[in-house]
């Protein structure tokens, strides 16, 4: 999920790396619709269905928000009602609706004040930030405890920076990201190397606050 809307593709990975998916971009800009997104479930569901582009039933889905199928049943009909999920193609003689993301990006674009629902909903991508960190935190030290060797769990990667740009440095800066991140996006839902763990990333790009030395 994105709060800006990034550039367009570059026109040719680097050599190696995996191929960018076609982009069909979901822009919400509705401040309606953003301030629905503000519930953790939603924004569960928003990052599972958009990052791996599988459907998924809500009984699939509330197993991983720890809700019920019918409440999940319920958010996902919220979601479709402002065009983030759309019903999925069923299987076989499937019995329960599947539900995927509506398209292959998802971007909130606002304008808002300080009040504005984008805040609601960094709380709970930093929220979500937190839990990550914790539970492979409590991971690791439970390896320590048990004595196990081996390979060590994935690390946690948290790096700040103070960059002085130029309005052009910061759109060439937010494509090379942007551009480096779709060079690492499976071509295909099930196409996953042998051995990858599934890692969250997050970017942000904010000026700061406290300012700065004047230009001399």
């Amino acid at each position: 999920m994105k709060t800006e809307n990034p550039p367009a593709d570059p026109a040719e990975a680097p050599a190696g790396k995996r191929r960018p998916r076609p982009e069909q971009k979901v822009e919400i800009t509705d401040p309606k619709a953003i301030r629905a997104l503000a519930h953790a479930a939603r924004l569960e569901v928003i990052s599972e269905l958009y990052s791996t582009q599988v459907s998924r039933t809500a009984t699939e889905l509330a197993a991983q928000t720890g809700l019920t199928p019918s409440a999940m049943s319920y958010h996902l009909r919220a979601l479709q009602k402002w065009g983030i999920v759309v019903p999925a193609a069923t299987a076989g003689d499937a019995r329960e609706r599947r539900w995927k993301a509506a398209g292959t990006d998802f971007t909130i674009k606002s304008g808002g004040g300080p009040a504005s629902p984008e805040f609601a909903v960094l709380d709970l991508e930093l929220d979500a930030y937190r839990r990550r960190v914790k539970a492979h935190a409590e991971a690791r030290d439970e390896q320590r405890r048990r004595g196990e060797s081996g390979e060590p769990p994935a690390s946690v990667v948290l790096a700040s920076n103070l960059l002085y740009l130029t309005p052009a440095q910061r759109a060439e800066l937010t494509e090379r990201i942007f551009g480096l991140l779709r060079d690492y996006e499976l071509e295909a839902p099930d196409a996953i190397p042998d051995g990858a763990v599934r890692m969250a990333t997050m970017w942000s790009m904010i000026p700061d606050d406290r300012g700065g030395p004047a230009a001399v």
